[in-house]
């Protein structure tokens, strides 16, 4: 789910309505504009898309957070049965809501290539860096931005984010060539296959990552 965050007063004040009490706090609390104005449609959208999914009222939804910062949502008081994930870079935000597993997106508004050596550095593995570090222009930005955010969608559905090194696996080559998903396996969670696909658009780049369940039928022959 796309979100727009350009500044619109009547969207927002819309959104406002959604915020519980502590939302309001955090949202009044922003230094700057544009971070408080992504929060604002980001958590106002996420509450409306978990009340359509959960079938609740939005006085019910609440929302904990794990330990390493990922959170997850209530109803009535009680843990709901669902896995979401969000994201926002400049004007974009990005809902991702799955009935289950570790899911994780990642938006990032395609910007200059200031930093861009000391970025790779810090996220590449060593085939990825030489393959972006061989392209020029914007194709370089362009296939820089577009493995960051399949790589920060994969650490989001890892669930510890900044505490995984993004430079110890790499996107499978397929995708790197170029093709929309594939699936991988993390060092951080053997046994555990996640699909990455790439979202980006026009002037962003974007990622999901989602993990690959057994079908119930599967499991059911597993099991006997």
């Amino acid at each position: 789910m796309h979100v727009d965050l350009t500044a619109n007063a009547d969207h927002e004040a819309e959104a406002v309505a959604w915020l519980d009490e502590a939302e309001r706090g955090r949202w009044e609390g922003y230094p700057y504009s544009g971070p408080q104005r992504q929060f604002l449609l980001c958590r106002a959208a996420l509450r409306a898309a978990l009340c359509e999914q959960l079938g609740c009222g939005n006085d019910e939804l609440s929302f904990e957070t794990s330990e390493h910062g990922k959170p997850w949502a209530r109803v009535g008081g009680v843990e709901a049965p669902i896995s979401f994930n969000v994201s926002h870079g400049g004007r974009h935000g990005l809902i991702a809501v799955a009935p289950s597993g570790r899911l994780g997106v990642d938006v990032e508004e395609l910007g200059d290539r200031r930093n861009l050596d000391l970025l790779m550095d810090g996220v590449l593995g060593e085939n990825e860096h030489r393959e972006i570090a061989s392209k020029g222009g914007d194709d370089q930005l362009r296939s820089f931005f577009r493995l960051w955010t399949m790589k920060e969608a994969l650490l989001k559905a890892h669930g510890k984010g900044l505490l995984v090194d993004a430079t110890t696996f790499e996107i499978p080559p397929s995708v790197r060539d170029g093709a929309p998903r594939g699936q991988i396996e993390l060092p951080q969670l053997p046994g555990v296959t996640l699909q990455v696909e790439d979202l980006g658009g026009e002037d962003f780049a974007a990622a999901l990552a989602r993990e690959v369940l057994p079908e119930a039928g599967s499991e059911r022959a597993a099991s006997r």
